[in-house]
């Protein structure tokens, strides 16, 4: 790491997976704003007790970690109603401004994902003012480390965790209250048997009483996220997570990416309005609520696996481009047998072993899609070096290669694609022969760009496949597959060009996840909190 960021200037959230940091619970929260002057002074009631980035633990700098972390964020039409200047706003990006759901074509939020069907909180934003989402307050809690290595002492563990998320979330209806209407929370999250909630909550998968790190398709998750310039609990944690180097090395990305006032990768500023201090440390929120439509996965997996000639699990792990039980990765492990060999290596692996053989690894050897197809959820979300691709006259049939001269980095087509992901599943699976249970997962996706990072993905990864040489073919989870006959989806799963083997044809995939609302937020610095909750912006 060449670059030291100000940790005490930005918001935890965009640093840290708390769920990774040992926080397996959160609950958030969103607010409309009725009176512009009482609303920025609980901003800036809220913003004392804000949970930056700073160093936890014992180290230089460290402080402990809070029971409960506490970070907020707007929406365009919650900066508007703080009375920003009027200069200041319309410089934010055109996405922000416009709102996720009046995004809808561009991010493929069609039939059952399509705003119509969002929960009430989110189908009713952008319709009234007095329905309209301004500030989100997001609370996540810690477990305490367990007193012994049992359930018993993992139940008590997550007892404390409720009970901090508990008490987080009465201070802030006692912030509410004393803003004396300044701010109302606004109901309509849907929860278990079409309840409606004052707030969106989220929490680990567990299982066997244990906390995993599981979704409820039953993959492990969390595994892939970015690593930038100035995160110095992410340093070594580079390999396979930064930028792919010509030299074979990896390198962090540039903060640009993901935090604004600072250089990207193509060595600029990313837009931002004025003045810098309102944006500098700050970045956009892409906040999404996706149901996982549990029993649709479970049958079409039992049906295809039948057929497929590795089975239903190694099917499950086409599907994402890693095996549902551990994450490991197809390119390491690309069979039962090296999935076994992989299994035996990370059972006497230390932690930071595991941790390096589930990121570290390229595409290189698999350029034609053999292992982890192309179509795959691991592959479509972060193609690594993996899109310069092509094939010279005289190569095999079918057969892909990496190609070289068009670019420093190998992954120059990749590198400004990069997400961060933040967030928990939502609610339990009761019967999973039933799609229509409360359970699916809040993802929050940060970027410095929405519309070249989330949108891009979003829009050309993630429902086309043309980046991947394979035409309209969606990617497998995530991809908003018609229930239409006529255009009914199918993705490839390619072979080694080299074997006899024929690629497998997924035909007729049904959608595995739905939208069930969402919506762009900023997420600004310690100083712009402050800057904002006293009225003292000015972009001249």
């Amino acid at each position: 790491m060449t670059q030291e960021l100000d940790l005490s200037d930005i918001q935890g959230h965009i640093l840290r997976a708390y769920a990774r940091f040992g926080y397996p619970k959160g609950r958030y929260v969103f607010l409309n704003i009725r009176h512009s002057a009482r609303a920025r002074q609980f901003v800036g009631r809220i913003t004392q007790r804000v949970t930056t980035a700073v160093n936890w633990g014992s180290g230089p700098n460290a402080v402990q970690p809070p029971d409960c972390a506490v970070n907020i964020a707007f929406t365009y039409q919650g900066l508007k109603e703080l009375e920003l200047p009027r200069a200041s706003l319309v410089d934010f990006s055109p996405e922000f401004i416009e709102g996720m759901k009046h995004r809808r074509d561009i991010l493929g939020d069609d039939g059952p994902s399509s705003p119509e069907r969002w929960d009430p909180i989110w189908r009713n934003n952008r319709v009234t003012r007095e329905k309209d989402v301004h500030i989100t307050v997001l609370l996540n809690a810690r477990a305490p480390a367990p007193a012994t290595a049992d359930v018993a002492g993992m139940a008590q563990a997550m007892q404390s965790c409720t009970e901090f998320l508990e008490q987080g979330y009465q201070w802030l209806l006692d912030e509410v209250r004393h803003s004396e209407g300044g701010v109302v929370i606004l109901g309509g999250n849907r929860g278990d048997n079409g309840e409606l909630l004052d707030y969106q909550e989220v929490n680990v998968v567990m299982e066997n009483g244990m906390p995993t790190a599981k979704e409820h398709f039953g993959y492990t998750d969390g595994i892939g996220d970015p690593v930038f310039e100035g995160v110095p609990y992410d340093a070594d944690r580079v390999r396979g997570r930064g930028k792919q180097m010509a030299d074979g090395s990896w390198a962090p990305l540039a903060t640009g990416e993901f935090l604004l006032g600072h250089v990207d990768e193509a060595h600029e500023y990313p837009p931002a309005p004025l003045p810098i201090l309102l944006v500098r440390n700050g970045t956009y929120m892409v906040y999404r609520k996706l149901h996982e439509n549990v029993a649709s996965f479970e049958h079409y997996l039992q049906q295809e696996g039948k057929k497929y000639p590795g089975g239903p699990e190694l099917l499950a792990a086409k599907f994402v481009g890693r095996w549902r039980d551990n994450g490991a990765p197809l390119v390491s492990a690309p069979d039962a047998a090296a999935k076994q060999a992989f299994d035996a290596r990370f059972a006497t692996a230390t932690p930071e072993q595991q941790d390096r053989m589930l990121s570290d690894f390229t595409y290189d050897a698999d350029m034609s899609g053999g292992k982890c197809p192309f179509s795959s959820h691991l592959r479509r979300i972060n193609p690594r070096a993996s899109l310069e691709m092509g094939r010279d006259p005289g190569d095999p049939p079918g057969s892909l290669k990496r190609m070289t001269g068009a670019f420093d980095t190998p992954g120059a087509l990749v590198n400004r694609r990069r997400i961060l992901r933040r967030g928990l599943p939502y609610g339990a699976v009761h019967d999973r022969q039933r799609d229509d249970g409360n359970h699916g997962i809040i993802i929050m996706m940060l970027n410095a760009d929405i519309n070249r990072q989330f949108e891009f993905v979003q829009q050309q990864w993630i429902n086309y496949g043309n980046d991947f040489k394979a035409a309209n073919d969606k990617e497998i989870i995530l991809g908003n597959h018609s229930s239409d006959p006529r255009f009914a989806s199918k993705a490839v799963l390619q072979v080694d060009p080299a074997s006899e083997d024929a690629p497998y044809i997924l035909a007729r995939i049904p959608r595995f996840v739905e939208t069930r609302g969402g919506e762009y937020f900023f997420i600004p610095s310690m100083t712009a909190l402050r800057m904002i909750a006293r009225g003292v912006i000015d972009p001249t």
